[in-house]
């Protein structure tokens, strides 16, 4: 038996520190071999900045349009999505807008490249038909007069495409092989790269294998006789093959794409083809590599050099990623292929660590360490040849010089650049050194498919501190390029980004970032799960409250208002910041909670925990700040004026059951900082929950005085708001409870006491035809179905435009019909329980409707219990639906791209406020809505769920709330009185300082 190494395991996030004082004594070379790698470098970095491409590259591209200039970030946007735009009107709106962001009317060419002067041309010759600040409709009818509308579309359509062009080999595989058939005598290898996004459905899986399948057959035919390494191959992403490509989904992911991956594993050796697996986010590293050593360990790939993987040296695990992979081919007697890339998701990569509050980064946050890393791999990849064959993938001459040095005379490796790309190095590399090969990465596909690659190349590369930026830009001194990343790291503690703050110190110094877990890292998820299963939950009843009881909570509350509110505002400040501590400390104990009376799925568990969390220390650092000293006020001399924030007395705080522990703790913790006594009555369905969340506050510092629980159904909460002696009502829930609540107040006599409530909404989404769609479906599954559209801010209406919608409803039912309902508890459910079954009995009913009323695009199927699966209907008209419908049901309306003002209409009429969403490549347009529609909040080209506190402050107008926005700036001070102290300086025989005074 092979001795098959356990499933990878590394830290997801070390320090970086530590890999530099490890990797830092390792890289130095000696005098003479660093000379020569300056020698060998030089010449390269001279080739590229000699090199006269009469048709030019993306380093012409990238000096005449640096992403740096207005002009070169509108290039890129036109590029990602102008091709896909299918209808006349929009794609003339788009180009208006990106020409008018750019100078391109003045822009003078600099290159003599084909490519750049026809791009620059066709840009600007559209430029100067659009000028800024004309209407698209003016526009547009005076090119019909001067030049004509399709003229400039075509223009700069064209000048797309010629961009295009340049970057992939072909439309088809047959393109591209013609394309890559070798004009003289000298062979090129190929690595053919079937462009594309990830797949959302299982249709876009099947045709994603399809492609490859039919690749690797018309690749193989045309492979000709020569033996490997010197063959063409193909590369494949895994998330292509797959439309929950996730951990979560572990499970499912090895039953049925180890399958697939290895069908065309098998193609692949029938031809003796290189078949290099795609790397892809941190988060899919260790799910990539359980793939790879499945499919890896099946006896028909025996015998078969061609097998491999990428490795991306940004990542900090790629050298255990090297050893792991070294361990698979010992104990399968196998020869790999490696490729060792940069990366290409750095941005991304950081942006999640943060989002996900991590204790670290999973990348290297400096380029230096990214280099430094590349270079200690490269090491340790040769030193295993013959086993592991080297691929370096680099457009970096320092790099390449560096490898050649590291690799000596042995041979059996290989240099790899993209299409398009490091051609100028290349040439001279094959010049300087015959004996070495390189292999050409061709993306093959149409131009609706390049658009993401393209853009994403473009950043990778565009970046001031990218080598091929650099490399381009003479007034870079040559040197420059050959500063070795350990001279630029120079010590360990050197090694982190200095402006790129640990994740965890995300809003320092105000307060810490709440701590997440990383479900992509088994180790943490695996931790996570066991901790949570172990938690005893006691879920007997809680028996309600009487209206005695009721009544007896306030008054002990009044009672207790007089020393809480003297307390001073650090040490309430205090109890706060002890609780959050207290929250994250025994994060499995609430998850275990949320799970089992909630219904929560673990990662809703998870967010809403840290969402409490975030609540606790935002309102601490905010109440230090507006509670902690009067503000000093102007006035004449001989007078003080102060003016200082008090509490108002008793608050009641009514909170819904969807989230029981965020917005429980979030309104209770407002009311407490600001110096209020609270009696809190959360949701009927979710007691336990709060009475837990109440323990630990008192457990933190406040006192059993100034808080008070009362549980009940809804009768105890009017019997609460009638009462004659509170100070106001912080409450979530209902519209129609809102307004009974108000009602109460108003018929009070007494003081007039304020009501913060936020209430639900009709939320809208538009999508118009330059959306991406992966996006758009990612999006909109996420915002209508998480939580089983049991949000505040979830989903309801989208308004998608009717040239892009078929494909659009196709894509997002095709999306939902993937996720997975069932027992929360099951780490791999997407989609858990309603709340209860008066829920489930409503949505149902909906339902029922709308499948005679509507047409029904997708209906999902629910086990038996609790359960409503995602529905997505399409109405005729928005006005159909007149309620807010809390559960995964999607409404869709169709919308003519003329008509955008009578969706915003539509939008208007429904009365509510609360989220909606955009999702538009046009700035314009883009604004034009946010400036039109009185909405709380509003996400463009993300998700509209999950407002993160301080970042995101949440609450809506209307018919959605009365404000001011929760986790925001503005929040605690309405649970205030204001209060002006005015001491009159100069009583007691005149103002002495004045007089006193120097002139």
């Amino acid at each position: 038996m092979p001795n098959i190494p356990p499933p990878f395991s590394a830290a997801y996030a070390p320090d970086d520190a530590d890999i530099a004082a490890r990797l830092l004594p390792s890289v130095h070379l000696g005098p003479p071999q660093e000379a020569r790698i300056d020698r060998t470098a030089t010449r390269l970095i001279e080739a590229i900045r000699k090199r006269d491409d009469r048709l030019g590259g993306v380093e012409d591209m990238l000096r005449e349009f640096a992403l740096s200039t207005k002009e070169g970030l509108a290039l890129m946007v036109l590029a990602e999505a102008l091709l896909r735009v299918p209808d006349a009107r929009t794609a003339d709106q788009f180009i208006e807008d990106k020409l008018g962001e750019g100078d391109f009317i003045h822009h003078e060419t600099k290159s003599t490249a084909f490519l750049v002067n026809a791009s620059a041309w066709a840009l600007g010759l559209s430029a100067r038909v659009i000028q800024p600040g004309e209407t698209p409709d003016g526009t547009i009818g005076r090119l019909v007069k001067r030049l004509g509308a399709p003229a400039v579309r075509t223009a700069t359509r064209q000048a797309m495409r010629l961009m295009g062009n340049h970057f992939v080999l072909g439309e088809t595989i047959a393109q591209a092989l013609e394309r890559a058939r070798p004009r003289s005598g000298e062979r090129q290898r190929y690595s053919f790269d079937m462009l594309g996004e990830g797949a959302r459905t299982a249709t876009d899986a099947r045709r994603y294998f399809d492609a490859y399948a039919s690749a690797i057959l018309t690749i193989g035919k045309a492979a000709g006789s020569h033996p490997l390494p010197d063959r063409p191959g193909i590369s494949v992403k895994l998330s292509a093959l797959h439309p929950r490509f996730e951990a979560i989904s572990r499970d499912g992911v090895m039953a049925e794409l180890v399958p697939q991956l290895l069908d065309l594993a098998q193609r692949a050796k029938v031809h003796d083809l290189n078949f290099t697996v795609d790397a892809e986010e941190a988060d899919r590293l260790e799910l990539s590599l359980d793939v790879i050593a499945a499919t890896l360990a099946d006896p028909s790939l025996a015998g078969w050099d061609g097998f491999g993987l990428a490795i991306q040296a940004y990542q900090k695990r790629a050298g255990d990623v090297i050893d792991y992979v070294d361990a698979l081919a010992r104990a399968h007697d196998r020869k790999l292929m490696v490729r060792l890339v940069k990366g290409a998701y750095w941005d991304t990569e950081i942006k999640r660590a943060q989002e996900r509050g991590l204790d670290g980064y999973p990348v290297f946050t400096r380029k230096a360490m990214t280099d430094l890393n590349y270079v200690a791999c490269a090491q340790k990849l040769l030193s295993l040849r013959p086993r592991i064959f080297p691929q370096f993938a680099t457009h970096n001459a320092l790099s390449v010089a560096t490898v050649l040095e590291l690799a000596g005379a042995n041979g059996g490796f290989e240099f790899q650049r993209l299409h398009g790309m490091g051609e100028a190095l290349y040439e001279q590399l094959a010049k300087d050194h015959p004996d070495i090969a390189y292999r050409t990465y061709a993306p093959v596909g149409s131009h609706r498919d390049l658009l993401a690659y393209l853009v994403r190349r473009l950043l990778e590369n565009g970046a001031n501190s990218s080598f091929v930026a650099q490399a381009s830009d003479y007034r870079v001194p040559v040197t420059a390029l050959l500063q070795r990343p350990a001279d630029a790291i120079v010590r360990p503690q050197h090694a982190a980004h200095p402006k790129i703050p640990l994740p965890g110190d995300l809003f320092a110094p105000e307060r810490r970032n709440s701590r997440g877990v990383e479900f992509g890292a088994r180790a943490a998820l695996d931790r996570l799960l066991t901790e949570v299963k172990a938690e005893t939950i006691d879920l007997k009843p809680i028996a309600d409250a009487t209206p005695d009881q009721a009544n007896a909570a306030v008054a002990a509350a009044r009672a207790g208002f007089a020393a809480w509110s003297r307390t001073p505002a650090a040490t309430r400040a205090a109890a706060l910041e002890q609780a959050a501590h207290l929250l994250e400390n025994r994060a499995p104990h609430f998850i275990a909670l949320l799970q089992r009376e909630g219904g929560k799925t673990l990662d809703d568990a998870l967010s809403e925990l840290r969402e409490a969390t975030d609540f606790c220390r935002y309102y601490a650092a905010q109440g230090r700040k507006l509670f902690g000293n009067d503000v000093a006020m102007p006035g004449p001399t001989g007078e003080s004026n102060a003016l200082a924030m008090r509490g108002r007395g008793v608050f009641v705080a009514i909170s819904p059951w969807n989230f029981p522990l965020a917005i429980f703790l979030g309104q209770v913790t407002a009311a407490l900082m600001a110096g209020n006594s609270v009696v809190a009555k959360p949701a009927e369905q979710t007691p336990r929950i709060a009475v837990e969340a109440v323990r630990l506050l008192h457990e933190a510092g406040i006192p059993a005085s100034a808080l008070h629980l009362v549980t009940g159904d809804g009768r105890i909460g009017a019997a609460l708001a009638a009462h004659p002696d509170i100070g106001g009502i912080v409450f979530t829930g209902s519209t129609e409870v809102a307004r009974s609540i108000n009602r109460a107040l108003a018929a009070k006599d007494g003081p007039i006491v304020p009501l913060i409530a936020e209430t639900g909404g009709i939320n809208t989404m538009i999508s118009d035809a330059t959306a991406l769609p992966e996006q758009v479906a990612d999006d909109v599954v996420t915002s209508a179905f998480r939580s089983a559209g049991q949000r505040c801010s979830a989903l309801r209406l989208l308004f998608v435009q009717e040239d892009v919608a078929d494909r659009m409803i196709e894509m997002i039912a095709g999306a939902a019909r993937e996720l997975k309902i069932g027992d929360p508890s099951d780490v791999a459910t997407h989609i858990g329980p309603v709340i209860d079954v008066e829920a489930k009995q409503r949505l149902d009913a909906h339902i029922a409707r709308m499948k005679r009323e509507a047409r029904l695009h997708f209906a999902g199927t629910a086990p038996e219990g609790c359960f409503v699966a995602p529905h997505i209907f399409e109405l005729g008209d928005a006005g159909q639906l007149t309620e807010e419908v809390f559960g995964p049901i999607l409404h869709v309306v169709r919308y003519r791209a003329e008509n955008l003002e009578r969706v915003l209409q539509a939008i208007e009429r429904t009365g509510y406020g609360l989220t909606l969403g955009i999702h538009s490549r046009i700035d314009d347009t883009i604004e034009a809505i946010v400036d039109r529609v009185q909405i709380g909040n509003i996400y463009v080209n993300r998700n509209m769920i999950g407002a993160v506190v301080g970042v995101q402050p949440f609450g809506g107008n209307g018919l959605s709330g009365t404000g001011p926005k929760a986790g925001g700036p503005h929040y605690l001070a309405r649970f205030a009185t204001e209060q002006t102290v005015t001491i009159n300086t100069a009583a007691a025989g005149g103002n002495a300082a004045l007089l006193a005074g120097d002139e």
